[in-house]
């Protein structure tokens, strides 16, 4: 974190994980009986944000879990998520797939990037992207706070990338991992709000 101020132009919104197979009724966790209401009402807290940021000249940014299709187009499930999400199957999260899409509310989207881990970084070309459209300021919401939200945060800070971390844009799946998982990211990112920031874009 650093005192300087990054222009609106060199800075995006890293919308983590906002897809149709996690927040849509017809998506693959609303089927498995995942639906959360603080997950879901993700993408219209943040829709405001985004407009503004598109408007003063910003770039939205988003991450999307991805199941790569092996043999038969059977996923590829890393056995901790077969066992904590047993329901998942062919076509769920499949790259190009309604259900691996931004929801909706929050398209289009100038940056996108498949991920196969909690951090956009990991073996994506996130980083790459984000160096060749001139972004040195991240400011990130999604899912889940402990999850895609903090490993991407950290490993943000860790390339030296100005980031912010959304209180209230960001969600678990209980309020408790949420608010742990925000005040453990404190000394990496700036913890701060929808509204805060919403008012800082408008009146650069």
């Amino acid at each position: 974190m650093s005192d300087e101020i990054i222009p609106i132009a060199e800075t995006a919104l890293l919308i983590v994980d906002l897809q149709n197979d996690f927040i849509h009724p017809d998506g693959a966790y609303a089927r498995g009986g995942q639906a959360n209401a603080a997950i879901g009402a993700l993408p219209g807290k943040l829709k405001p944000l985004a407009d503004a940021l598109r408007a003063k000249g910003g770039w939205i940014a988003s991450t999307h879990f991805t199941l790569v299709p092996g043999k038969g187009g059977e996923p590829m499930i890393s056995p901790h998520l077969k066992a904590l999400r047993p329901f998942l199957r062919k076509g769920d999260f499949m790259p190009g797939g309604w259900g691996h899409q931004l929801v909706d509310a929050l398209q289009p989207a100038d940056l996108s990037v498949e991920k196969v881990a909690y951090s956009a970084f990991y073996m994506t070309r996130l980083e790459w992207m984000l160096r060749k459209a001139g972004i040195r300021k991240l400011i990130v919401g999604g899912i889940v706070t402990n999850g895609g939200v903090a490993s991407t945060v950290r490993d943000a800070h860790v390339r030296d990338i100005e980031v912010s971390v959304l209180s209230d844009g960001c969600a678990a799946f209980s309020k408790e991992v949420h608010e742990t998982a925000i005040d453990a990211l404190r000394p990496v990112a700036r913890v701060t709000t929808i509204a805060e920031t919403l008012a800082e874009v408008t009146a650069a």
